[in-house]
């Protein structure tokens, strides 16, 4: 896995992930913001992923800086997502975030929802 974190609860972050989250930062004019990954209860297999840009980090946040681009994720959302790594997929039908989840026994097929 891409360097991001030494910590038993650790998130990783991949360079391709880490460039387009800097991209879209950009193209907002929001350049030098961060994604923060979430979990929430939700969706059609209990939990799901959520995204959204953010100036800084929170107070309880785990910080992942890979090529100057940061990831936030809260220490409730860490729990679920410890070892996991966020990835960036081009695709013909269309591109998103890859959330590759050790712990998530079973998953939607849109991938964003998931069940530990």
């Amino acid at each position: 896995m891409p360097d991001g974190s030494t910590t038993a609860r650790a998130f990783f972050v991949t360079p391709r992930a880490a460039q387009e989250i800097a991209s879209i930062a950009s193209r907002q004019g929001r350049p030098g913001a961060g994604l923060r990954v979430s979990v929430s209860a939700g969706g059609c297999s209990g939990l799901q992923y959520g995204f959204d840009l953010e100036d800084k980090a929170g107070d309880d946040d785990l910080t992942v800086t890979v090529e100057g681009t940061n990831v936030y994720v809260d220490g409730v959302s860490l729990d679920f997502l410890a070892g996991s790594e966020l990835d960036w997929h081009e695709a013909l039908i269309g591109s998103h975030f890859v959330v590759r989840n050790p712990q998530a026994t079973s998953g939607c097929g849109c991938g964003v929802s998931f069940a530990v």
